[in-house]
């Protein structure tokens, strides 16, 4: 594979370790938003059970322990992007990447006190400055923990097997790897200091862009159009934490990045604060974007590939859309429905990622507030209904317009430019009968048959909806037999590598290969 290529793969690789940390933040987010929804002085007045002191200080507390988790959401990342980038032993990896990050933070900290740039703890986030775990030290957010991530994944698949002196054989092999990626960390936390200033520079001219009044085209439709390239988590990671997101003073406190402004504003703050003058300007890069698509244009577009479906294949096709769609509204999971038509249309799907973008910026001029990071119609619920002054009805508006527009451009297209969306082509359309049913074992066999049998696979890995497979030869790949596995579609990205989509369920499906291999 060429340098490029490995580059390629490298960089979807780092992008799918962000869903680990960021699939944590989601339902702990939700539960945030409950807890802190029913605290508000709005919803005792409402509910006057609210208001014992008993339920007030369980839900206080469910906030209070639930808060621990974005307070050092700079750790998760560091763990996570060890365990997805390190390729054999992960567990050592995340151990490497927790000491490193302790390092780093306090390698920081002494930098800062060494040349009396230390600052008085009252103003220290004006001055870039953040606590840490208890530890003062610079505000780096979550790229300090995806840089040593990085550094613990490199250390423990290079030093996985070190071998040293025998008076020093005791720190051979695994135990080299925290200490390595410890000594790294301490130069890193030196020498980081000194350029970190240049990258925030970049990062807020970036974030001009982002903050204007079509920023949120940009991230919108950015997003959507990165999706096929799986590189959209690293696109968010860009302005949900770091400067490019812009930074925001809360009471004296300075925030980076749009994610932890929001947990200030929508869990702390609250409706009848102030500051959530400041909620339209945030949320508007967040989940109000994903549930213009999985709740309005999603329906859309199943309802007009089903409409132009042949008529015999469409009890089929049915099936299938309802699934694609009910993922989406349920579980956040766009990739199964984009993928019917992405690589079939792909003009189609720019005009599909440009309505979402113009989508985005009605929401913002609309003054719409609904936080956080998923689009499901719980979140919905939480985030658009429970809390006041979210303006939700003008998502609800928006959303019913441009899901009608969508649906006329998508039947337009299909049927003028004949595209084989699903009940379209020649033959029944792609039938997705074993993963519905979960079966599990007998997909992975005939995945590893159509591949051409074990000796032709060389690696398997999988992110929130595809399996993603290296192979020796593509030649001898079967690919009418790997239509009946139960996927929804599969591309081939680089020479000798598939994605094969199977949606949520896509884990199970990876274990079965992995047993099967």
């Amino acid at each position: 594979m060429s340098k490029k290529g490995k580059f390629g793969d490298s960089l979807q690789k780092f992008g799918r370790t962000l869903l680990l940390p960021i699939g944590v933040l989601a339902p702990v987010g939700m539960i945030l938003g409950i807890s802190g929804a029913l605290v508000q002085p709005y919803m005792i007045e409402r509910f006057a059970f609210l208001g014992n002191d008993s339920v007030n200080a369980i839900l206080l507390s469910i906030r209070t322990i639930a808060s621990a988790i974005f307070d050092n959401i700079p750790l998760l990342f560091a763990m996570g992007v060890a365990y997805g980038m390190s390729k054999r032993d992960k567990g050592i990896s995340v151990f490497a990447a927790t000491a490193g990050y302790l390092t780093l933070i306090v390698t920081m900290n002494v930098w800062l006190t060494l040349t009396g740039n230390m600052a008085d703890p009252e103003v220290m986030t004006q001055l870039g400055q953040i606590s840490v775990l208890g530890i003062q030290t610079m505000n780096i957010s979550a790229a300090g923990g995806i840089v040593t991530g990085l550094v613990a994944a490199w250390a423990t698949d290079k030093f996985y097997n070190l071998e040293l002196p025998t008076a020093f054989a005791f720190f051979s092999g695994k135990k080299s790897v925290p200490i390595i990626t410890i000594g790294v960390m301490i130069g890193i936390g030196l020498i980081l200091p000194f350029i970190w200033s240049f990258f925030v520079s970049v990062l807020m001219r970036l974030s001009v862009v982002f903050l204007s009044v079509v920023g949120p085209f940009f991230t919108a439709a950015g997003e959507r159009l990165f999706i096929p390239f799986g590189l959209h988590h690293v696109w968010n990671v860009l302005f949900r934490f770091t400067e490019a997101g812009g930074t925001y003073v809360i009471d004296g406190e300075t925030f980076v990045g749009v994610v932890p402004a929001m947990n200030e504003v929508l869990f702390n703050q609250g409706p009848n604060s102030e500051y959530w003058a400041m909620m339209p300007d945030l949320s508007r890069f967040m989940a109000q974007q994903q549930m213009l698509v999985t709740l309005f244009l999603f329906p859309a577009i199943a309802l007009a590939m089903y409409r132009t479906a042949k008529v015999e294949n469409r009890p089929v096709v049915k099936s299938m859309l309802i699934t694609m769609v009910l993922t989406a509204m349920l579980g956040n999971v766009t990739e199964p429905l984009e993928f019917t038509f992405v690589f079939l249309a792909p003009l189609l799907y720019v005009l599909y990622a440009c309505i979402v973008g113009v989508g985005a910026v009605l929401l913002s001029l609309a003054g719409v507030a609904i936080g956080y990071i998923r689009g499901t119609i719980f979140d919905f619920a939480i985030f658009g209904l429970l809390y006041e002054k979210s303006n939700w009805i003008f998502l609800v508006i928006i959303g019913v317009v441009l899901a009608v527009i969508t649906y006329f451009i998508f039947y337009w297209a299909i049927v003028k430019f004949d595209i084989k969306t699903p009940g379209r082509e020649e033959e029944q359309s792609l039938d997705n009968t074993l993963i519905k049913e979960k079966r599990y074992g007998e997909i992975a066999d005939i995945v590893v048959a159509a591949l051409g049998g074990k000796d032709n696979i060389t690696s398997v890995e999988n992110c929130i909806t595809r399996l993603r497979i290296d192979v020796t030869d593509v030649n001898v790949i079967n690919k009418d037999l790997l239509q009946t596995s139960g996927c929804t579609g599969f591309f081939f990205p680089a020479a000798k590598h598939i994605h094969i989509v199977y949606g949520p369920l896509v884990e199970f499906v990876r274990n079965a290969v992995d047993e099967k291999l």
